[in-house]
């Protein structure tokens, strides 16, 4: 599927379908494809949006999670959405549980997959072989259960990535912002219904975090995918799916 990225105020997104809106936001490395099998199955239905994240255009002292939350603030006023469900991966998710602390009467529910927030076992604080493209390879495909999803497409994508200095810079930057903004303390102010779907054999943030994410926040409901590691929605996508129309049905008008 070919997303048009419209390109208005500063801000880069996909927007498809009609309807009710689903804000999905992308994690560290992720883009906007990582959501390709949610934008086709739900933009029959819903108003699909997905944000890109401008973690390669902020400077570098402002570089954080708070500053995402407040990026995606502005981008929910100048889109003039309200009453809206949010949908995050890894870092996404982590935002959105930022926005939803702040701006609780915007949302409707929240989903969160692969969600940092209380622990994430990231690349790490460095990247002492990125030159080395096997090494880079092996880092993408740590992120599934089955190495055979990270294509080399994708692979491609993250080693220009981690091998470009103005870009890594910022990534271990932000990285590190994740790390440090523990939430575990603030989970129970967050009312809204929350869906946590997680890989059985997530890697990077592991099942133990998902069940913590299940005890702390009041509302929420953990459904596991087997043989599924960080990214359910594009390893799993189909299984992933069917788990995320049923929560929705809930919140139907």
């Amino acid at each position: 599927m070919n997303f048009v990225v419209k390109e208005e105020k500063g801000f880069r997104y996909v927007e498809e379908g009609k309807g009710e809106v689903l804000l999905l936001l992308h994690g560290l490395m992720g883009a906007l494809s990582n959501w390709e099998y949610v934008i086709e199955e739900f933009s029959k239905e819903y108003r699909v949006i997905i944000p890109m994240l401008p973690i390669y255009e902020m400077p570098l002292l402002t570089i954080g999670v708070k500053t995402l939350s407040k990026f995606i603030n502005k981008f929910v006023k100048y889109k003039e959405l309200d009453n809206f469900i949010v949908l995050g991966n890894s870092l996404g998710g982590h935002v959105a549980l930022i926005y939803a602390m702040s701006y609780p009467e915007k949302l409707k529910a929240m989903v969160l997959a692969g969600s940092s927030g209380l622990y994430e076992n990231a690349f790490g604080g460095s990247f002492p072989k990125r030159e080395s493209y096997e090494f880079i390879k092996g880092k993408v495909e740590y992120t599934f259960y089955d190495p055979k999803t990270a294509t080399k497409e994708l692979v491609d994508e993250v080693y220009a990535s981690v091998n470009d200095r103005h870009k890594i810079i910022r990534l271990l930057a932000m990285a590190k912002s994740a790390i440090r903004h523990n939430m575990a303390k603030d989970l129970h102010k967050i009312h809204i219904p929350v869906a946590l779907i997680w890989g059985k054999n997530d890697k990077i943030t592991p099942p133990e975090v998902a069940v913590e994410f299940n005890q702390l926040l009041p509302n929420a409901e953990l459904t596991w995918l087997d043989h599924c590691g960080h990214a359910p929605m594009m390893e799993q996508p189909e299984e992933f799916n069917r788990i995320l129309k049923g929560f929705l049905e809930k919140f139907k008008v």
